[in-house]
């Protein structure tokens, strides 16, 4: 019987240390897939924030005022000009300077920090754009100090002839504190293995290998980094592990070098996790085992305890045994309900870390027409002056912005800031926003925004946006019904602020608002919506420690009723 324990045992340690081994490479798998969605949604953020405002160069090589100023000696009005374009297009910087790279107008010349009269010939973009080619540069500003990435084209007079060239600079200083703020290790490094920006400050211009002699020649001709040393930045990596180790700490390591100017892109996350899994199922392993063993112990106890005696003794014990047994199952059943809900938690984070990438492709695709539309309406604004359909159509690019900007909820919080307002206000913008499609149903939307006035404190744009999803789902709901009525209602109690969205449509069949709120989830005919409506409602309102809930109505329809703390503290979120 010893002898069976023993090998038993040797049995029972083989197979943990297996399976030990195995759930390091299982989970490690898994976080490398979540280190991927990350890496791929700051690729596609760069991509936009540098491919933003490309095409801004050219435009400004057509206007006259640009032309006509290459070679004038007064260049006060293009300054004006340059400057209006700069704070309209959030620029950092854009200047004018002529074929020998002196600086003649800049949207900063009322600055200390000008670049009047500086002479930027040195730089490549400069002589790229000579070239008649599209100059891009990263560098350290000359002036300032700060990382910036330069666009510059080519200017002709075309009827003196004068050469000159028009740049822009784009600041990526908040790109980089982005990084720092969420927490997560990432590296841009260009060609030569510079890094550019890095979420730790004291990665920042350091090289990730030993550089040439040719190399740090050329970069010290183009002032690139300024007077940054570039010492070698204390790391390893293991490609073939997707490990690297860095400051003396190991982790998880992914690259990308899908980037323009072959620049790379570095992704480090912590694989703490990774043990800390393993150990827990090799832990809950052995817990199975040893209640097994245990049970069968107390099986086996019992059997030859009834054989020998039926006296009241042993009935007492065994009712005790009985005792114990149910306690170690309910302990089991416990323990299955904790990696039941664990499961459906990495569930839910898969299909958010799918959501997240869908978010960002959209924002991405979105961002650079959107961002077109603006600058044709500034360049209009520059050439023929401001005018009323100008200004409303700026309106309606920034709130094209402003909602493409709510799609990055998934990757990170906003910055969004809280303000006093009253919601019926909310109410009437988010169904003048909506008077189209109302119109477009033939529906009846009942609302009455005399009743009464609900002050909250809560960002207005986001409470907006849940209004205008769950009236848009209403609108949906009784697109098909005979009878097309909305009934938005709201109130007020000492410490919340509520309305309601009631619908005469088809109601929430037999689906919870857990179901319906989860991504992708529709009660619509397929290719008639996403179903992210409810999901981006839903994380607005956790936002602003509020409450949404939903129910069908007996006389047809659903309701969807939120609640908002009133007088919250004034925040970001």
């Amino acid at each position: 019987m010893r002898a069976i324990y023993i090998l038993l045992l040797i049995a029972i340690t083989s197979m943990a240390a297996g399976l030990h081994w195995a759930s390091i490479a299982y989970f490690k798998s898994q976080e490398i897939e979540k280190a991927s969605a990350r890496l791929t949604l700051h690729r596609n953020t760069l991509l936009s924030e540098i491919r933003h405002f490309a095409h801004l160069p050219f435009l400004l090589s057509q206007d006259p005022v640009v032309t006509d100023t290459i070679d004038a000696q007064d260049s006060s009005e293009l300054d004006r000009r340059l400057a209006r374009f700069a704070q309209s297009a959030g620029l950092d910087a854009i200047y004018l300077m002529n074929s020998q790279g002196l600086t003649v107008s800049a949207s900063n010349a009322a600055r200390p920090t000008s670049f009047k009269g500086q002479n930027y010939a040195f730089r490549p973009y400069f002589q790229e754009a000579l070239r008649g080619e599209l100059g891009e540069f990263y560098g350290i500003g000359a002036t300032t100090g700060i990382p910036v990435y330069f666009y510059a084209t080519s200017v002709r007079a075309p009827e003196t002839g004068a050469e000159g060239v028009i740049a822009i600079k784009v600041d990526l200083s908040e790109l980089q504190d982005n990084w720092q703020a969420s927490g997560e290790r990432i590296i841009l490094a260009n060609e030569d293995g510079v890094v550019l920006l890095a979420s730790e400050p004291s990665w920042r211009y350091r090289t990730l290998g030993a550089l040439s002699d040719g190399q740090r020649e050329r970069i010290v001709a183009s002032r690139q980094f300024g007077a940054e040393p570039l010492h070698p930045l204390s790391w390893a990596a293991d490609t073939s592990e997707q490990t690297a180790s860095i400051g003396g700490e190991e982790l998880l390591y992914l690259r990308t070098g899908d980037l323009p100017n072959s620049w790379s892109l570095h992704f480090f996350a912590p694989d703490d996790q990774v043990a800390t899994r393993a150990w827990l199922t090799t832990g809950t392993f052995l817990a199975v085992i040893l209640m097994a063993f245990s049970a069968f112990q107390v099986s086996r106890v019992r059997r030859m305890r009834t054989a020998l005696i039926r006296s009241e003794r042993e009935e007492t014990e065994l009712r005790l045994a009985n005792e114990r047994l149910a306690i170690e199952i309910e302990e089991r059943r416990v323990a299955e309900t904790n990696l039941q809900k664990t499961q459906t938690e990495l569930e839910r984070a898969g299909r958010l870390a799918a959501l997240g990438q869908l978010a960002s492709s959209v924002t991405h695709e979105l961002g650079q027409p959107i961002a077109a539309m603006r600058n044709q309406l500034a360049a209009s604004e520059m050439t023929v002056g401001p005018t009323p359909l100008n200004e409303k159509m700026q309106g309606l690019v920034a709130r094209m912005e402003s909602i493409t900007q709510q799609l990055k909820f998934f990757s990170r919080k906003g910055r969004d800031s809280f303000e006093t307002f009253n919601l019926v206000d909310a109410i009437q913008d988010a169904l003048e926003l909506l008077e189209p499609s109302i119109s477009a149903r033939a529906a009846e939307v009942e609302f009455d925004p005399q009743k009464s006035k609900h002050p909250l404190v809560a960002n207005k744009l986001r409470i907006e946006q849940v209004i205008t999803n769950l009236v848009r789902n209403a609108l949906d709901a009784v697109e098909s019904a005979s009878l097309k009525r909305i009934e938005i209602a709201s109130g007020s109690t000492s410490d919340l602020v509520w309305f309601e969205v009631a619908d005469t449509g088809h109601g929430l069949g037999n689906k919870s608002l857990d179901e319906l709120r989860e991504p992708f989830a529709t009660t619509r005919e397929s290719g008639q919506g996403m179903g992210l409506g409810l999901t981006i409602s839903a994380g607005i309102v956790a936002d602003h420690n509020g409450n949404i809930s939903a129910k069908n109505r007996s006389e047809g329809g659903a309701v969807f009723r939120v609640e908002l703390p009133k007088n919250q503290t004034k925040q970001t979120v």
